[in-house]
């Protein structure tokens, strides 16, 4: 259980992150850089507990990958969403007066950005925080906050840059995406965490 609920803890302050900085009206290098921080800080305060996941996708490719035992993926997927979900409404609360608009997507091109970078951050957790190669290094959590802000500054202006299955229910939640275009998220992310973890199989498939 302790695994479970830290997943609900760290996608709940990334999901939090999010929201508050982007509603808050933060422009430029300020929402990447706090949402890249936040999740470095989690994926090292939780990596020696759960993993540090925070995202169903990061939890499917993990566990194609062979790392995640099959009795945890679908609890992962519940705990992040609950932490997705109370993270949406605990900002809707701090912000109850903001005015808030859902992003309009281009269906393409938002598939795209976030099958791509959801495939780089799920590929770069592999090779960092799983693989004998890169066994207990100290890292990780840089890497895989930094191609999450990276992610966001290449592509937030095509598809939000939400990677993550559990903040894309968030942002739908707090109306900065729009309920009908959710499927372009979930598709895209779980994609792209499966293609991640087939093409780290293929590189290095001694590393069981």
């Amino acid at each position: 259980m302790k695994k479970y609920v830290m997943e609900l803890i760290g996608t709940f302050f990334l999901v939090l992150t999010i929201g508050l900085t982007v509603i808050a009206g933060g422009s430029g290098v300020i929402p990447p850089l706090a949402i890249g921080s936040v999740l470095m800080v989690m994926v090292f305060v939780g990596g020696h507990i759960s993993g540090g996941h925070y995202n169903p996708a990061i939890s499917l490719g993990v566990w194609l990958r062979g790392r995640l035992d099959t009795k945890d993926l679908v609890p992962y997927w519940v705990f992040q969403a609950i932490g997705g979900v109370l993270a949406a409404l605990a900002v809707k609360y701090l912000k109850s007066g903001a005015t808030v608009s859902p992003m309009k997507l281009e269906i393409g091109p938002a598939l795209l950005a976030e099958f791509l970078f959801t495939f780089a951050l799920v590929f770069a957790v592999l090779n960092t925080a799983t693989a004998k190669g890169t066994a207990g290094n100290s890292f990780y959590g840089l890497a895989i906050g930094f191609t999450v802000l990276a992610g966001a500054f290449a592509v937030g202006n095509i598809s939000g840059a939400a990677f993550n299955p559990a903040v894309a229910l968030g942002v739908s939640i707090m109306k900065l995406a729009a309920w009908p275009d959710i499927w372009v998220y979930w598709v895209a992310e779980f994609v792209g965490g499966a293609v991640a973890a087939y093409v780290f199989k293929f590189m290095c498939p001694e590393d069981k």
